[in-house]
């Protein structure tokens, strides 16, 4: 069932997902399905991700990001990896806008990750500090791969959204059976300056959903009903939110929340963001059920998932001088003016703006 916040973390929807995970109980679905609507932002409880778990893997994080730099960078991609984006450690360029570091990991099956070999001293029991290093990024190891299938299992979460979409049962998990562009997110952001405390440009996820553990420190924001709201931490809930893909598929039914993140005077945050994905080699576009079923307009183009998503990666590797020419979801957007008048007091501002400075807007016939 859903319910307000009451942990003033301003208005999230909060959903406990016991009954639909132990029974298959409907109220699970119909909270979500409002959450999607109104928010695309919401928590969730009793998801099945032990506390302790979610703790030590924050913890774990903090950790790996206090390492020296030239420790962290052994966490890198295996050399010849197709991994889908770059594994392993980066920074945000000097001249990025977003002030933050990260650690991305793929699924430990797939090898994409090359870590640490255990230190050679170790068996001898002396060690040296490089070799503590080289331990603690083993234990980080250890504790992430866990952290990473737990949120995996987590995507049970699109079995409610195929009920929630009134889709054909089993639809959204054929469509998005494939889990090697699956990955999770370690975020440090830098405390905040007098002059400036961007650590992520507003934005929305490029995926399908996103679960997100974050310490206690905040800075997390969702802009709904013009405003910016607080998702401020709350020990043991799990923020999910909606990415394009669901936007795209549900022609907006659903949305795709702009979210930010907000940096803190002399505090480092710490987050985890697991993001639940198609396959590159997905197309992705509205679907009939949205579209001609009901007699309205696709509002985006077909795309190939991968392009969308090498797209989206280079806004941060190569962060664009000007805010307008970083690419959104509107990269694909159809221009349905013509057949349809705009009340600019009912959009949201940062859509339309996006929408209006798109070079790859497409009158309909």
């Amino acid at each position: 069932m859903a319910s307000e916040d009451k942990n003033g973390a301003g208005a999230l929807p909060v959903v406990d997902l016991a009954p639909f995970l132990t029974t298959g109980d409907e109220d699970g679905t119909t909270a979500v399905r409002e959450a999607c609507r109104e928010y695309g932002f919401f928590r969730v409880v009793n998801h099945g991700v032990p506390p302790q778990l979610m703790a030590r893997a924050l913890e774990l994080s903090a950790a790996f990001f206090a390492l020296p730099d030239e420790e962290k960078a052994k966490v890198r991609p295996v050399e010849g990896s197709e991994a889908p984006l770059p594994a392993g450690y980066a920074r945000q360029p000097a001249h990025s806008a977003d002030k933050n570091e990260y650690l991305l990991a793929f699924d430990p099956q797939l090898g994409f990750n090359r870590y640490p070999s255990e230190p050679s001293g170790f068996e001898g029991g002396f060690l040296e500090l490089s070799d503590v290093h080289l331990l603690l990024l083993l234990l980080i190891r250890e504790e992430l791969e866990e952290c990473y299938v737990k949120l995996t299992k987590l995507g049970v979460l699109i079995q409610i959204l195929n009920e929630c979409m009134g889709l054909q049962p089993g639809f959204l998990k054929e469509y998005n059976s494939d889990r090697s562009f699956d990955f999770m997110a370690l975020l440090r952001y830098f405390p905040a300056m007098a002059d400036e405390n961007n650590g992520i440009s507003e934005h929305q996820d490029g995926n399908c959903i996103t679960f997100v553990l974050q310490d206690s420190v905040g800075g997390l924001e969702v802009f709904k009903d013009g405003a910016w709201v607080p998702a401020d931490p709350v020990e043991g809930t799990i923020v999910v939110n909606l990415g394009d893909v669901i936007q795209v598929l549900t022609n907006n039914k659903m949305k795709s929340a702009m979210h930010r993140v907000v940096r803190m005077p002399e505090a480092h945050r710490h987050s985890l963001a697991f993001f639940f994905n198609v396959h590159g080699d997905r197309w992705v576009e509205p679907l009939p059920e949205f579209t001609e079923k009901i007699g309205e307009a696709p509002r985006y183009r077909k795309f190939l998932y991968r392009e969308y998503q090498q797209l989206r990666m280079r806004n941060k590797t190569h962060p664009p001088s000007r805010p307008e020419d970083v690419v959104h979801i509107t990269h694909y957007a159809i221009c349905i003016t013509k057949r349809m008048a705009i009340d600019p007091s009912n959009v949201d501002p940062h859509f339309l703006r996006r929408l209006l400075s798109s070079t790859e807007v497409f009158p309909e016939g």
